[in-house]
């Protein structure tokens, strides 16, 4: 329970204390109008789980609409208020309190949360009325939201977990729970898919740069072998004359060989 939800259960429980000794209809009649009047009351379901209150329901003629009026205010919304029959008349801190509530279940949906709408779903006459109201609802804690005067919208970041849940609402909420947890999980899987084809894809790259570095090495090395054995031959084909005039291989200096040769060939061995 966080702090805006244990302040607003803090403002209810001196009203679920009253709640014991109301022992007749009309008392707990007034006892729902003191608590959805109070300003800081905000959720409502301890209040109605109460006998005395429970009891409203059977009570007659002009007591079971308290107990109507108390499950709107717990869950309900303007709307639902504008639409029932014979519902008591609320006093002004009982429509602010019913329109800020109302304004909290709206926020759910950001669509709901343009000026033209909300001043029909709230029954507000001007867009200064319902600014005038979002404003309070912020101060309130039950908002953080910003409003935005050129496009006529309320922007809305966070909103406070105030509202009770309406007898039913479970089931659907365990159906949304797990229509999220089954998207979560296709989710993880499709991630899951992609790190794996990122994966062979590098294991690809590299198994195609690993042989294109072998091939790169195998020509280097085999241009290295080329070179040694044309070098080898180069020494061989060099050729001497000796003093007889015939060719002689091996050397690599012929110039001085050919000379020598040709000064004992012409010089009569002298």
């Amino acid at each position: 329970m966080d702090q805006t939800q244990q302040r607003a259960f803090n403002a209810l429980e001196p009203y679920i204390l009253l709640s014991k000794s109301a022992n007749s209809p009309r008392t707990a009649a007034d006892l729902v109008t003191q608590a959805t009047s109070n300003p800081n009351t905000f959720v409502f379901a301890e209040l109605l789980q109460t006998p005395n209150v429970q009891a409203l329901q059977t009570a007659g003629t002009g007591y079971a609409q308290y107990y109507a009026l108390l499950e709107i205010f717990a869950w309900g919304t303007w709307q639902d208020y504008t639409l029932a029959a014979n519902l008591p008349k609320l006093s002004e801190a009982q429509e602010l309190k019913l329109r800020q509530l109302s304004l909290l279940t709206l926020a759910t949906t950001p669509s709901n949360l343009t000026y033209i709408h909300l001043l029909s779903t709230l029954d507000l006459p001007t867009p200064r009325a319902l600014e005038d109201l979002v404003i309070s609802t912020i101060y309130a804690g039950l908002l953080t939201a910003k409003l935005d005067t050129l496009s006529q919208r309320v922007e809305v970041s966070s909103v406070a977990p105030l509202r009770d849940l309406c007898p039913g609402s479970i089931p659907a909420m365990i159906s949304v729970l797990e229509d999220w947890d089954g998207r979560c999980v296709d989710v993880l899987k499709e991630i899951e898919g992609q790190v794996r084809e990122v994966r062979r894809v590098a294991v690809e790259k590299r198994r195609r740069e690993d042989a294109h570095a072998k091939a790169v090495e195998g020509k280097l090395a085999e241009g290295e072998k080329k070179g040694k054995r044309a070098g080898d031959t180069g020494e061989g084909d060099e050729m001497d004359i000796d003093g007889e005039g015939r060719k002689t291989r091996g050397s690599k200096r012929p110039g001085g060989n050919i000379l020598r040769g040709l000064g004992e060939r012409f010089g009569g061995g002298n």
